[in-house]
């Protein structure tokens, strides 16, 4: 089992109490194993105080915002690549095959392209395993990690703390084409609901409409249990 991986796919999730109440024990694991590069970690670091320190309802907000609200970032890999063409339906298929193989209990309401839940199933491979996973949407964490570092939001540290993982440099040629999609301003009302209207996305754990993400709290429980026995 990887925590980090754990760590990562929380920060990423929906705001919640439990969530902000657990930023010591995600420092923590992220330093225990030590898998996430020096550098990327002291931006995480940033992250957890700025969850712990901010209004609860001000960090949902912005969440929504980035998010929710904001189709180029998206945390539905395969959005960015596929949209809502049949290619998707079947790489989501084949990506849940895989999480059911690992033994990972999907909820009905959840896409398996959901990159918290990605995240979830790379804790559960070997460290050699995960980083060749997380190799293939490589590509998709480096320009999603752009779009967030020009919001000046500090989850673009999530996705470039990513990349570094992967250890596979992005192909230039795809990121290009990533870089050419139209982002949009959240503010621009207008805007956002045609390009929903053009092609729909279901979200699930960070839905504005749930009562937060029941995920975060399973990976929280599971994240703790495993610090306590490095601690020990």
């Amino acid at each position: 089992m990887v925590t980090t991986y754990k760590v990562l796919s929380a920060l990423l999730s929906y705001p919640t109490a439990e969530l902000q109440a657990a930023g010591r024990e995600m420092h923590l694991a992220l330093h225990v194993e030590r898998l996430v590069p020096g550098q990327n970690r002291v931006a995480i670091d940033a992250l957890i105080e700025e969850l712990e320190t901010s209004e609860l309802l001000d960090l949902q907000a912005r969440y929504v915002e980035l998010f929710d609200r904001t189709r180029s970032l998206s945390l539905h890999m395969f959005e960015h690549v596929h949209g809502e063409s049949r290619d998707r339906g079947q790489a989501m298929v084949s990506l849940l095959e895989r999480y059911r193989q690992a033994g990972l209990d999907v909820a009905r309401n959840e896409l398996p392209d959901y990159i918290p839940l990605f995240l979830e199933f790379l804790s559960t491979q070997a460290e050699a395993d995960a980083r060749a996973s997380l190799a293939e949407p490589v590509n998709i964490f480096q320009a999603l990690g752009e779009r967030l570092a020009k919001r000046n939001t500090r989850y673009a540290a999530i996705l470039e703390a990513l990349v570094a993982l992967a250890q596979t440099v992005p192909a230039e040629d795809v990121l290009e084409e990533l870089r050419k999609q139209q982002v949009e301003d959240p503010i621009d009302l207008a805007a956002l609901d045609k390009a929903w209207e053009e092609a729909e996305v279901r979200f699930g754990p960070g839905d504005a409409a749930s009562d937060g993400c029941p995920r975060a709290s399973d990976m929280l429980r599971r994240m703790e249990k495993t610090v306590a026995g490095a601690k020990a």
